[in-house]
């Protein structure tokens, strides 16, 4: 039902108005299409405004905060689910879990694991044979995540 029914059954009981042969029917039309103009930019504005729905500017807006760009053919789940992963990233996040967890997050296959050295950490892509198409998008996205003095060793499949 459109804003401009809905006002005119507000007003109907009063038994003011006359609405056949007068410009008050029309004029609650207008005014009634005006607030559902207003309320289809509410709609939007509110879907754009929370990460978990967005889908065009928002999730575009969010994205450029994080330094990211939205990918071609990337879907809009997908991106969602890497924004709240990225935003997930504070002062306790560089735990091996923490790491993990947001790799993830992100829709990577991959897994964190830690070595002897305290400053190398071994990413492991346990279902993938050799060098995957578009890894280097991919190593981009783990440097991004990891913290920045870590030195980090790829493996491509399980160790025998």
């Amino acid at each position: 039902m459109s804003h401009g029914q809905n006002l005119r059954d507000l007003l109907e009981p009063l038994g003011v108005y006359r609405w056949e042969g007068t410009f008050q029917w029309g004029e609650l039309q207008s005014q009634g299409a005006a607030l559902d103009g207003v309320e289809a930019e509410l709609e939007s504005i509110q879907r754009e405004m929370n990460l978990a729905t967005a889908q065009a500017e928002g999730l575009d807006g969010v994205l450029a905060l994080l330094g990211l760009e939205r990918e071609e053919g990337a879907l809009a789940e997908d991106l969602r689910q890497t924004a709240a992963a990225l935003l997930r990233i504070g002062g306790d996040s560089f735990t091996l879990a923490a790491m993990n967890d947001t790799i993830r997050g992100c829709g990577l296959p991959a897994r964190v694991e830690e070595t002897g050295d305290p400053l190398k950490v071994k990413v492991v892509f346990p279902e993938t044979a050799g060098i995957p198409a578009g890894f280097s998008a991919v190593q981009d996205r783990i440097e991004e995540i990891l913290p920045c003095h870590l030195q980090v060793e790829y493996q491509f499949g399980e160790e025998a």
